[in-house]
């Protein structure tokens, strides 16, 4: 229960450390519009999935912000090594986040039920 807790807890400062990295600190274009929306770190801490979303839902924007994440990987695990106080930092894995695409979804579906009656 304990390494639950520590992960966890790790999840959120790199969360939040990850998001304050990527508006001061990488100037690649491709990065600007992206938000941290929640990270996950293994029971090892050996890697973390950190989950982003744009705004956009064209499919070149999202493949320009993966490009661009993964091009400033090193950066952020860098700057991370140098703010988190760890043994080692967790090498980072950059997913999309499907939720808020999702939730649009939904809105949408229950609008057009609204509008039909």
């Amino acid at each position: 229960m304990a390494r639950q807790y520590r992960s966890d807890r790790l999840g959120q400062e790199i969360e939040k450390e990850v998001s304050d990295i990527l508006r001061k600190r990488v100037r690649d274009p491709r990065v600007q519009g992206i938000t941290i929306t929640g990270a996950n770190v293994t029971g090892d801490l050996q890697q973390a999935t950190v989950y982003y979303s744009i705004l956009s839902d064209k499919a070149s924007d999202g493949e320009k912000a993966a490009l661009g994440l993964e091009k400033a990987k090193g950066l952020i695990r860098s700057e991370l090594g140098s703010r988190l106080s760890i043994y080692k930092t967790p090498e980072l894995i950059f997913e999309r986040d499907a939720s808020v695409q999702y939730g649009s979804r939904i809105d949408q579906l229950i609008n057009k039920l609204n509008t039909k009656e």
